[in-house]
């Protein structure tokens, strides 16, 4: 056996009776200068920290609200729009407005946004304007109390009543958009040109516009004029009317039997 190999057997043995025996062996060290030519264990990277909307799932100017599940509800969507804090408006209302009547309506009805009513019990159209919607609505056997579902563009009041911004109304778009999503109505309502302009995306007047039939991803869409529209000037009463009628029979045509 060579002076090596007799060496190497010497320390396996010198080495295996120290651990027989209890030895400890000495902690292996290395020399400065050679510390950055030894590889290094590479750290796990670290995880991102989430997003802030993970977290708050309606931030201010926070991402656009997404269904979570197939078996989403109206309530479950009026939750989320109640919690939010998306624009400027969440930090000047009273009570959240999101919407209110039955979960699978027969007509979704759009206004433009809450009033000092509305602000006040956080229900939709409960004011003067409100009241002429229930009649109107009414004069074509609906209500939403048995076949319609009443929401606004924004769900929190303007102050002053003033038109929402295209930057609020942009916040709350996808709360819109859930909305139609879940309840599914046969035919959209738009009262007055900020619920057409908004839901269309265009800038047509509502004069222009009112009394016409399009099609809003799938659903007949038509818009007439806003309450309030009427109560400041009773000639638009007669052209509204006319609207109705048309939007009625139309709904006729979907749904044969709603009047009965």
């Amino acid at each position: 056996m060579k002076a090596e190999q007799k060496e190497t057997l010497y320390q396996i043995l010198k080495k295996s009776s120290g651990a027989l025996l209890g030895y400890t062996a000495k902690e292996f060290s290395v020399d400065p200068q050679f510390a950055d030519d030894i590889e290094r264990p590479v750290a796990p990277p670290q995880a991102q920290a989430a997003p802030s909307y993970a977290k708050n799932p309606d931030p201010v100017q926070g991402q656009p609200f997404v269904i979570e599940s197939a078996g989403a509800t109206i309530d479950s969507v009026n939750k989320k729009i109640i919690s939010c804090a998306r624009c400027g408006l969440s930090k000047t209302r009273r009570n959240v407005v999101p919407g209110e009547g039955v979960e699978n309506p027969l007509v979704l009805v759009v206004g433009e946004g809450p009033g000092a009513d509305e602000d006040e019990q956080g229900r939709p159209f409960v004011g003067k304007a409100g009241q002429l919607l229930d009649k109107m609505l009414s004069a074509i056997n609906l209500s939403r109390q048995k076949n319609c579902y009443i929401a606004n563009i924004v769900k929190c009041r303007p102050p002053m009543n003033r038109d929402p911004s295209p930057e609020e109304s942009q916040a709350c778009r996808s709360f819109l958009d859930a909305q139609i999503h879940v309840l599914k109505p046969k035919m959209i309502l738009a009262m007055g040109r900020v619920a057409l302009q908004n839901l269309l995306d265009t800038s047509i007047g509502i004069n222009k516009m009112r009394g016409q039939f399009v099609d809003f991803k799938g659903i007949p869409f038509m818009a007439t004029y806003h309450p309030s529209a009427l109560l400041r000037d009773e000639s638009l009463k007669r052209p509204a009317w006319e609207d109705l009628k048309a939007f009625k029979q139309k709904l006729l045509e979907i749904c044969p039997d709603y009047d009965k």
